[in-house]
């Protein structure tokens, strides 16, 4: 399975995270599961692409060109280089069979969004699972359940992805999954 991992790419975050990323990673490996992520080598995103390629595993990293003069590339993975931030993105979605998102900044958060925008849409059905670190998200996922409480967001919008906060539930969840049958407009007015 390929699976893509949208997180960190801050090397000033707290050490457990870039812990979190290392144990993952060797469990991708472990499972013989391919990476699909953003190139970066420092942060979570590096941690994972490390411990994948030191236990043996495959990797694939989509950077746009223009972080070649930055130094962040990951290099020892198969490298897909892009010219746009939207063409990265569109490559990773397509190249994947499941998304875990772990924690991150801005663009963790805009990828989340978007690939669960998609599903909600019915342009995919793949597994999204948000790997909680030490309770992480649970801010966004209180704004998440004010957007139901207040009609913004169904609650079966809240059953497309899947939240954790143990690595070893992440493989679970993926051996075990059936897709969750959601069709936004069954009710229009939500």
């Amino acid at each position: 399975m390929n699976i893509c991992v949208f997180c960190a790419s801050s090397e000033a975050i707290e050490k457990n995270f870039i812990e979190s990323g290392e144990r993952l990673g060797m469990l991708l490996a472990e499972k013989n599961h391919t990476l699909i992520f953003g190139a970066g080598k420092y942060g979570i995103m590096g941690a994972v692409a490390r411990e994948i390629r030191r236990n043996g595993g495959s990797a694939i990293g989509v950077i746009p060109a223009f972080f070649e003069s930055a130094d962040v590339t990951f290099t020892d993975c198969e490298l897909i280089y892009t010219q746009t931030m939207r063409e990265r993105k569109q490559i990773m979605e397509d190249k994947s069979d499941a998304f875990i998102i772990m924690p991150g900044g801005i663009g963790t958060f805009e990828e989340f969004f978007e690939i669960l925008t998609l599903k909600q849409l019915g342009r995919h059905k793949k597994p999204i699972i948000l790997y909680n670190v030490n309770g992480y998200y649970d801010s966004m996922l209180g704004m998440l359940d004010e957007a139901i409480e207040k009609s913004f967001m169904s609650l079966k919008c809240r059953g497309l992805f899947y939240v954790t906060d143990d690595e070893q539930d992440i493989f679970k969840y993926l051996d075990s999954y059936e897709p969750f049958q959601y069709d936004k407009y069954e009710n229009k007015h939500l």
